[in-house]
Protein backbone atom coordinates (compact mmCIF):
# COMPACT_ATOMS: atom_id res chain seq x y z
CA UNK A 1 0.00 0.00 0.00
CA UNK A 2 1.15 3.53 -0.78
CA UNK A 3 0.34 5.66 2.27
CA UNK A 4 -1.42 9.03 2.13
CA UNK A 5 -2.64 8.62 -1.44
CA UNK A 6 -6.25 9.32 -2.36
CA UNK A 7 -8.68 6.61 -3.31
CA UNK A 8 -10.88 6.66 -6.37
CA UNK A 9 -13.67 4.33 -7.39
CA UNK A 10 -13.05 1.93 -10.24
CA UNK A 11 -15.60 3.73 -12.43
CA UNK A 12 -13.30 6.79 -12.34
CA UNK A 13 -10.36 4.93 -13.86
CA UNK A 14 -8.91 6.30 -17.08
CA UNK A 15 -5.92 5.54 -19.27
CA UNK A 16 -2.91 7.45 -17.93
CA UNK A 17 -3.72 7.06 -14.22
CA UNK A 18 -1.11 5.53 -11.91
CA UNK A 19 -2.77 3.12 -9.49
CA UNK A 20 -1.98 0.73 -6.64
CA UNK A 21 -4.20 -2.37 -6.58
CA UNK A 22 -3.18 -3.36 -3.00
CA UNK A 23 -3.53 -7.02 -3.93
CA UNK A 24 -1.12 -9.93 -3.61
CA UNK A 25 0.86 -10.63 -6.76
CA UNK A 26 -1.01 -13.86 -7.55
CA UNK A 27 -4.43 -12.22 -7.11
CA UNK A 28 -4.22 -10.11 -10.25
CA UNK A 29 -2.84 -10.72 -13.77
CA UNK A 30 -0.51 -7.69 -14.00
CA UNK A 31 3.30 -7.86 -13.69
CA UNK A 32 3.18 -5.18 -10.96
CA UNK A 33 0.60 -4.21 -8.34
CA UNK A 34 1.49 -0.54 -8.97
CA UNK A 35 1.46 0.74 -12.54
CA UNK A 36 0.17 3.35 -14.97
CA UNK A 37 -2.94 2.26 -16.86
CA UNK A 38 -2.16 2.06 -20.57
CA UNK A 39 -5.36 0.66 -22.12
CA UNK A 40 -9.11 0.32 -21.67
CA UNK A 41 -8.57 -3.44 -21.47
CA UNK A 42 -6.55 -2.94 -18.29
CA UNK A 43 -9.41 -0.89 -16.84
CA UNK A 44 -11.87 -3.68 -17.59
CA UNK A 45 -9.52 -6.20 -15.96
CA UNK A 46 -9.20 -4.07 -12.80
CA UNK A 47 -12.98 -3.78 -12.56
CA UNK A 48 -13.31 -7.55 -12.88
CA UNK A 49 -11.13 -8.10 -9.81
CA UNK A 50 -13.96 -7.17 -7.48
CA UNK A 51 -12.36 -3.97 -6.23
CA UNK A 52 -14.60 -0.99 -5.47
CA UNK A 53 -11.75 1.50 -5.04
CA UNK A 54 -8.03 1.74 -5.75
CA UNK A 55 -5.34 4.15 -4.61
CA UNK A 56 -4.38 6.78 -7.15
CA UNK A 57 -1.05 8.66 -7.33
CA UNK A 58 -1.55 12.14 -8.85
CA UNK A 59 2.20 12.80 -9.11
CA UNK A 60 2.80 9.77 -11.36
CA UNK A 61 -0.40 10.08 -13.39
CA UNK A 62 -0.93 11.81 -16.72
CA UNK A 63 -4.54 12.67 -15.97
CA UNK A 64 -6.77 13.56 -13.02
CA UNK A 65 -9.85 11.46 -12.27
CA UNK A 66 -13.22 12.84 -13.36
CA UNK A 67 -15.80 13.58 -10.67
CA UNK A 68 -17.72 10.51 -9.60
CA UNK A 69 -21.18 10.72 -11.10
CA UNK A 70 -22.51 7.28 -10.24
CA UNK A 71 -21.98 4.38 -7.93
CA UNK A 72 -19.55 1.76 -9.23
CA UNK A 73 -21.21 -0.77 -11.46
CA UNK A 74 -20.05 -4.02 -12.94
CA UNK A 75 -19.03 -3.80 -16.60
CA UNK A 76 -21.28 -5.47 -19.19
CA UNK A 77 -20.61 -9.18 -19.57
CA UNK A 78 -19.21 -8.73 -23.07
CA UNK A 79 -16.68 -6.17 -21.77
CA UNK A 80 -15.41 -8.31 -18.92
CA UNK A 81 -12.01 -9.90 -19.44
CA UNK A 82 -11.55 -13.61 -18.87
CA UNK A 83 -9.95 -13.33 -15.44
CA UNK A 84 -9.44 -17.10 -15.28
CA UNK A 85 -7.27 -17.07 -18.37
CA UNK A 86 -5.37 -13.96 -17.30
CA UNK A 87 -4.60 -15.45 -13.89
CA UNK A 88 -3.55 -18.64 -15.67
CA UNK A 89 -1.07 -16.47 -17.56
CA UNK A 90 0.21 -15.24 -14.18
CA UNK A 91 0.72 -18.86 -13.14
CA UNK A 92 2.74 -19.40 -16.32
CA UNK A 93 4.84 -16.37 -15.36
CA UNK A 94 5.36 -17.93 -11.92
CA UNK A 95 6.68 -21.09 -13.53
CA UNK A 96 9.01 -19.01 -15.70
CA UNK A 97 10.38 -17.29 -12.59
CA UNK A 98 10.95 -20.70 -10.99
CA UNK A 99 12.86 -21.82 -14.07
CA UNK A 100 14.90 -18.60 -13.96
CA UNK A 101 15.85 -19.32 -10.35
CA UNK A 102 16.93 -22.85 -11.26
CA UNK A 103 19.04 -21.47 -14.08
CA UNK A 104 20.60 -18.91 -11.76
CA UNK A 105 21.52 -21.68 -9.31
CA UNK A 106 23.12 -23.68 -12.13
CA UNK A 107 25.16 -20.67 -13.26
CA UNK A 108 26.27 -19.96 -9.69
CA UNK A 109 27.53 -23.54 -9.35
CA UNK A 110 29.47 -23.17 -12.59
CA UNK A 111 31.03 -19.97 -11.25
CA UNK A 112 32.06 -21.69 -8.01
CA UNK A 113 33.58 -24.59 -9.94
CA UNK A 114 35.60 -22.17 -12.07
CA UNK A 115 36.86 -20.36 -8.96
CA UNK A 116 37.86 -23.69 -7.42
CA UNK A 117 39.72 -24.59 -10.61
CA UNK A 118 41.65 -21.33 -10.43
CA UNK A 119 42.49 -22.11 -6.79
CA UNK A 120 43.96 -25.46 -7.86
CA UNK A 121 45.90 -23.81 -10.69
CA UNK A 122 47.37 -21.21 -8.33
CA UNK A 123 48.40 -23.81 -5.76
CA UNK A 124 50.06 -26.09 -8.33
CA UNK A 125 51.59 -23.41 -10.52
CA UNK A 126 55.17 -23.70 -9.29
CA UNK A 127 55.07 -27.24 -7.91
CA UNK A 128 53.52 -28.78 -11.05
CA UNK A 129 53.78 -26.04 -13.67
CA UNK A 130 53.08 -28.16 -16.74
CA UNK A 131 49.90 -29.58 -15.25
CA UNK A 132 48.78 -26.18 -13.95
CA UNK A 133 49.27 -24.47 -17.31
CA UNK A 134 47.43 -27.29 -19.08
CA UNK A 135 44.54 -26.95 -16.64
CA UNK A 136 44.47 -23.17 -17.11
CA UNK A 137 44.49 -23.51 -20.89
CA UNK A 138 41.57 -25.94 -20.74
CA UNK A 139 39.58 -23.62 -18.47
CA UNK A 140 40.18 -20.56 -20.67
CA UNK A 141 39.38 -22.53 -23.83
CA UNK A 142 36.15 -23.85 -22.35
CA UNK A 143 34.98 -20.44 -21.17
CA UNK A 144 36.04 -18.69 -24.38
CA UNK A 145 34.31 -21.20 -26.66
CA UNK A 146 31.12 -20.98 -24.60
CA UNK A 147 31.11 -17.19 -24.74
CA UNK A 148 32.10 -16.80 -28.38
CA UNK A 149 29.79 -19.46 -29.78
CA UNK A 150 26.67 -18.54 -27.80
CA UNK A 151 23.78 -17.11 -29.87
CA UNK A 152 23.21 -14.71 -26.99
CA UNK A 153 24.92 -14.14 -23.69
CA UNK A 154 23.32 -13.45 -20.31
CA UNK A 155 25.60 -11.99 -17.63
CA UNK A 156 24.58 -12.81 -14.04
CA UNK A 157 25.60 -11.19 -10.78
CA UNK A 158 26.73 -13.86 -8.32
CA UNK A 159 25.74 -14.26 -4.68
CA UNK A 160 28.14 -14.17 -1.73
CA UNK A 161 27.97 -17.86 -0.80
CA UNK A 162 30.93 -18.94 -2.83
CA UNK A 163 32.57 -21.63 -0.74
CA UNK A 164 35.61 -19.68 0.40
CA UNK A 165 37.00 -19.08 -3.09
CA UNK A 166 37.00 -15.27 -2.76
CA UNK A 167 40.78 -15.03 -3.25
CA UNK A 168 40.38 -16.24 -6.82
CA UNK A 169 37.44 -14.06 -7.81
CA UNK A 170 39.57 -11.19 -9.13
CA UNK A 171 41.37 -13.35 -11.67
CA UNK A 172 38.08 -14.94 -12.73
CA UNK A 173 36.25 -11.59 -12.95
CA UNK A 174 38.98 -10.02 -15.08
CA UNK A 175 39.04 -13.08 -17.33
CA UNK A 176 35.26 -13.10 -17.72
CA UNK A 177 35.00 -9.39 -18.51
CA UNK A 178 37.92 -9.54 -20.93
CA UNK A 179 36.43 -12.46 -22.86
CA UNK A 180 33.02 -10.77 -22.97
CA UNK A 181 34.69 -7.75 -24.54
CA UNK A 182 36.47 -10.06 -27.00
CA UNK A 183 33.09 -11.42 -28.07
CA UNK A 184 31.80 -7.92 -28.69
CA UNK A 185 34.93 -7.03 -30.67
CA UNK A 186 34.77 -10.25 -32.75
CA UNK A 187 38.41 -11.02 -32.04
CA UNK A 188 39.89 -14.04 -33.86
CA UNK A 189 40.20 -17.27 -31.90
CA UNK A 190 44.00 -17.18 -31.64
CA UNK A 191 43.87 -13.75 -29.99
CA UNK A 192 41.10 -14.82 -27.61
CA UNK A 193 43.18 -17.67 -26.21
CA UNK A 194 46.10 -15.36 -25.41
CA UNK A 195 43.70 -12.78 -23.97
CA UNK A 196 42.11 -15.32 -21.62
CA UNK A 197 45.45 -16.65 -20.39
CA UNK A 198 46.88 -13.16 -19.95
CA UNK A 199 43.78 -12.04 -18.02
CA UNK A 200 43.86 -15.13 -15.82
CA UNK A 201 47.54 -14.67 -14.94
CA UNK A 202 47.80 -10.88 -15.14
CA UNK A 203 48.63 -10.58 -11.42
CA UNK A 204 50.87 -13.63 -11.16
CA UNK A 205 53.81 -11.40 -10.20
CA UNK A 206 52.07 -10.48 -6.93
CA UNK A 207 53.44 -13.79 -5.63
CA UNK A 208 56.77 -12.03 -5.16
CA UNK A 209 55.33 -8.98 -3.36
CA UNK A 210 55.33 -9.09 0.48
CA UNK A 211 51.87 -9.74 1.90
CA UNK A 212 52.18 -6.72 4.23
CA UNK A 213 52.10 -4.55 1.10
CA UNK A 214 49.37 -6.51 -0.66
CA UNK A 215 47.11 -6.33 2.40
CA UNK A 216 47.82 -2.73 3.37
CA UNK A 217 44.67 -0.61 3.23
CA UNK A 218 46.37 2.71 3.96
CA UNK A 219 48.21 4.61 1.22
CA UNK A 220 51.51 2.99 0.22
CA UNK A 221 54.73 4.89 0.80
CA UNK A 222 56.75 5.78 -2.34
CA UNK A 223 59.10 2.86 -1.65
CA UNK A 224 56.19 0.45 -1.12
CA UNK A 225 54.49 1.73 -4.26
CA UNK A 226 57.66 1.16 -6.29
CA UNK A 227 57.96 -2.39 -4.96
CA UNK A 228 54.30 -3.11 -5.63
CA UNK A 229 54.58 -1.89 -9.22
CA UNK A 230 57.37 -4.40 -9.77
CA UNK A 231 54.74 -7.16 -9.84
CA UNK A 232 54.40 -6.59 -13.56
CA UNK A 233 58.08 -7.39 -14.22
CA UNK A 234 58.03 -10.23 -11.70
CA UNK A 235 55.01 -11.65 -13.48
CA UNK A 236 56.81 -11.65 -16.81
CA UNK A 237 59.73 -13.53 -15.24
CA UNK A 238 57.38 -16.19 -13.86
CA UNK A 239 55.55 -16.36 -17.18
CA UNK A 240 58.81 -16.96 -19.00
CA UNK A 241 59.57 -19.86 -16.65
CA UNK A 242 56.16 -21.27 -17.53
CA UNK A 243 56.94 -20.81 -21.25
CA UNK A 244 54.04 -18.45 -21.88
CA UNK A 245 53.67 -17.08 -25.42
CA UNK A 246 54.88 -13.49 -26.03
CA UNK A 247 51.28 -12.22 -26.33
CA UNK A 248 50.49 -13.49 -22.83
CA UNK A 249 53.68 -12.00 -21.39
CA UNK A 250 52.80 -8.64 -22.96
CA UNK A 251 49.48 -8.58 -21.11
CA UNK A 252 51.14 -9.46 -17.80
CA UNK A 253 53.64 -6.63 -18.25
CA UNK A 254 51.28 -3.96 -19.57
CA UNK A 255 47.98 -4.47 -17.73
CA UNK A 256 48.66 -1.33 -15.64
CA UNK A 257 49.64 0.88 -18.58
CA UNK A 258 47.31 3.85 -19.18
CA UNK A 259 46.14 5.25 -22.51
CA UNK A 260 47.34 8.72 -21.45
CA UNK A 261 50.87 7.52 -20.67
CA UNK A 262 50.59 7.73 -16.86
CA UNK A 263 50.67 3.99 -16.20
CA UNK A 264 53.49 1.60 -15.41
CA UNK A 265 56.02 0.04 -15.81
CA UNK A 266 56.90 1.59 -19.19
CA UNK A 267 54.57 4.63 -19.38
CA UNK A 268 53.32 3.50 -22.78
CA UNK A 269 50.72 5.67 -24.47
CA UNK A 270 47.74 5.08 -26.73
CA UNK A 271 47.96 2.24 -29.21
CA UNK A 272 51.60 1.59 -28.34
CA UNK A 273 49.88 -0.49 -25.63
CA UNK A 274 48.75 -3.75 -27.23
CA UNK A 275 45.03 -4.23 -27.82
CA UNK A 276 44.82 -7.23 -25.50
CA UNK A 277 46.60 -5.34 -22.72
CA UNK A 278 44.20 -2.41 -23.16
CA UNK A 279 41.26 -4.80 -22.76
CA UNK A 280 42.65 -6.35 -19.58
CA UNK A 281 43.52 -2.91 -18.18
CA UNK A 282 39.85 -1.90 -18.35
CA UNK A 283 38.54 -5.16 -16.91
CA UNK A 284 41.13 -5.06 -14.13
CA UNK A 285 40.41 -1.47 -13.12
CA UNK A 286 36.63 -1.98 -13.16
CA UNK A 287 36.90 -4.97 -10.85
CA UNK A 288 39.29 -3.14 -8.51
CA UNK A 289 36.78 -0.28 -8.16
CA UNK A 290 33.93 -2.70 -7.40
CA UNK A 291 35.96 -5.03 -5.17
CA UNK A 292 38.77 -3.09 -3.45
CA UNK A 293 40.82 -4.52 -0.59
CA UNK A 294 38.87 -2.30 1.82
CA UNK A 295 35.28 -3.24 1.04
CA UNK A 296 34.11 0.05 2.56
CA UNK A 297 35.65 1.84 -0.44
CA UNK A 298 33.74 -0.27 -2.96
CA UNK A 299 31.80 1.50 -5.69
CA UNK A 300 28.54 0.16 -7.05
CA UNK A 301 28.83 -1.24 -10.60
CA UNK A 302 27.06 1.83 -12.01
CA UNK A 303 29.35 4.16 -10.06
CA UNK A 304 32.45 2.28 -11.21
CA UNK A 305 31.51 2.69 -14.87
CA UNK A 306 30.57 6.33 -14.28
CA UNK A 307 33.96 7.06 -12.68
CA UNK A 308 35.82 5.36 -15.52
CA UNK A 309 33.87 7.31 -18.13
CA UNK A 310 33.95 10.68 -16.41
CA UNK A 311 36.94 11.12 -14.12
CA UNK A 312 39.30 8.49 -15.56
CA UNK A 313 38.33 8.50 -19.21
CA UNK A 314 41.78 9.53 -20.44
CA UNK A 315 43.37 6.44 -18.93
CA UNK A 316 41.52 3.97 -21.14
CA UNK A 317 40.99 3.28 -24.83
CA UNK A 318 37.76 5.22 -25.56
CA UNK A 319 36.52 2.60 -28.01
CA UNK A 320 36.96 -0.16 -25.45
CA UNK A 321 35.11 1.84 -22.79
CA UNK A 322 32.10 1.86 -25.09
CA UNK A 323 32.48 -1.89 -25.51
CA UNK A 324 32.21 -2.34 -21.72
CA UNK A 325 28.89 -0.47 -21.76
CA UNK A 326 27.64 -2.66 -24.58
CA UNK A 327 28.56 -5.74 -22.53
CA UNK A 328 27.35 -4.70 -19.07
CA UNK A 329 24.76 -2.05 -19.90
CA UNK A 330 24.54 1.38 -18.32
CA UNK A 331 23.26 -0.38 -15.19
CA UNK A 332 25.47 -3.45 -14.72
CA UNK A 333 24.31 -6.49 -12.72
CA UNK A 334 24.33 -5.71 -9.00
CA UNK A 335 23.07 -2.13 -9.44
CA UNK A 336 20.07 -1.08 -7.32
CA UNK A 337 17.59 0.87 -9.45
CA UNK A 338 14.26 2.63 -9.28
CA UNK A 339 11.90 1.79 -12.13
CA UNK A 340 9.67 4.27 -13.92
CA UNK A 341 6.70 2.99 -11.89
CA UNK A 342 8.47 3.80 -8.61
CA UNK A 343 9.36 0.19 -7.77
CA UNK A 344 12.84 -0.53 -6.33
CA UNK A 345 14.85 -3.51 -7.58
CA UNK A 346 18.32 -4.83 -8.34
CA UNK A 347 19.71 -5.64 -11.77
CA UNK A 348 20.21 -9.41 -11.68
CA UNK A 349 21.06 -10.25 -15.27
CA UNK A 350 22.02 -8.38 -18.44
CA UNK A 351 21.62 -9.84 -21.90
CA UNK A 352 24.46 -8.47 -24.03
CA UNK A 353 22.12 -8.31 -27.04
CA UNK A 354 19.71 -6.07 -25.07
CA UNK A 355 21.85 -4.36 -22.40
CA UNK A 356 19.25 -1.65 -21.69
CA UNK A 357 16.60 -4.26 -20.93
CA UNK A 358 17.98 -6.28 -17.99
CA UNK A 359 16.32 -8.72 -15.64
CA UNK A 360 15.32 -6.99 -12.38
CA UNK A 361 14.88 -8.56 -8.93
CA UNK A 362 11.92 -6.66 -7.47
CA UNK A 363 11.32 -5.57 -3.88
CA UNK A 364 7.76 -6.35 -2.80
CA UNK A 365 7.00 -6.63 0.91
CA UNK A 366 3.97 -8.80 0.10
CA UNK A 367 6.18 -11.50 -1.48
CA UNK A 368 8.61 -13.61 0.59
CA UNK A 369 12.25 -12.89 -0.17
CA UNK A 370 12.97 -16.41 -1.43
CA UNK A 371 10.12 -15.99 -3.93
CA UNK A 372 11.06 -12.45 -4.98
CA UNK A 373 9.70 -11.39 -8.34
CA UNK A 374 12.04 -11.32 -11.34
CA UNK A 375 10.90 -8.99 -14.13
CA UNK A 376 12.38 -9.05 -17.63
CA UNK A 377 12.29 -5.49 -18.97
CA UNK A 378 12.63 -6.86 -22.49
CA UNK A 379 9.10 -8.23 -22.04
CA UNK A 380 7.55 -5.54 -19.84
CA UNK A 381 7.98 -2.72 -22.34
CA UNK A 382 5.73 -0.30 -20.42
CA UNK A 383 8.32 0.10 -17.64
CA UNK A 384 12.00 1.02 -17.69
CA UNK A 385 14.84 2.01 -15.37
CA UNK A 386 14.44 5.58 -14.13
CA UNK A 387 17.67 5.94 -12.13
CA UNK A 388 20.28 4.07 -10.09
CA UNK A 389 20.00 4.16 -6.29
CA UNK A 390 22.87 3.98 -3.83
CA UNK A 391 22.41 1.18 -1.25
CA UNK A 392 22.64 3.78 1.56
CA UNK A 393 19.60 5.56 0.10
CA UNK A 394 17.19 2.65 0.43
CA UNK A 395 15.49 1.59 3.69
CA UNK A 396 17.15 -1.23 5.60
CA UNK A 397 14.34 -3.70 4.94
CA UNK A 398 14.62 -3.08 1.18
CA UNK A 399 18.41 -3.43 1.27
CA UNK A 400 18.20 -6.72 3.16
CA UNK A 401 15.47 -8.02 0.87
CA UNK A 402 17.45 -7.36 -2.30
CA UNK A 403 20.69 -8.53 -0.63
CA UNK A 404 23.12 -6.43 -2.66
CA UNK A 405 26.42 -8.27 -2.86
CA UNK A 406 29.39 -7.15 -0.79
CA UNK A 407 31.44 -8.36 -3.73
CA UNK A 408 30.40 -7.98 -7.35
CA UNK A 409 31.24 -11.04 -9.43
CA UNK A 410 29.84 -12.08 -12.80
CA UNK A 411 29.34 -15.27 -14.70
CA UNK A 412 27.55 -16.07 -17.93
CA UNK A 413 24.79 -18.18 -19.37
CA UNK A 414 25.48 -19.18 -22.96
CA UNK A 415 22.07 -19.74 -24.54
CA UNK A 416 21.66 -22.53 -27.06
CA UNK A 417 19.59 -22.26 -30.25
CA UNK A 418 16.00 -23.28 -29.66
CA UNK A 419 16.25 -23.04 -25.88
CA UNK A 420 14.82 -20.43 -23.57
CA UNK A 421 17.69 -18.65 -21.83
CA UNK A 422 17.57 -16.90 -18.47
CA UNK A 423 17.42 -13.38 -19.87
CA UNK A 424 15.73 -13.80 -23.21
Amino acid sequence: MIPDLPRITVDQLQVGMYVDLELGWLKHPFPFSRFKISSTEQIATIRSLGLKTVRYDPALSDIAPPPQTALPTDPPAEARPDITSTLAAKNVMTEQIKAQRETAARIENAFINSAQTIRDIEKNLLARPTEAVRQATELVTQIAESILCAPELAIHVMGDKMGGEELYFHALNVTMLSLMMARELHLPQEMVGALGMGALFHDIGRRDIPSRILRKTDALTPAERHLYEMHCQYGVAIGQQLKFAPAILAIIRAHHESYDGTGYPDKLMGESIGLLSRIVAIANHYDELCNPLNIGDALTPHEALSVMFARLRGKFDPTLLKVVIRCLGVYPPGTIVQLSNGVIGMVATVNTDKPMKPMILIYDAKIPQHEALLVDLARETHVNIAKPVRPAQVPGEVYNYLSPRKRVSYYFDAGQPGQETFAR
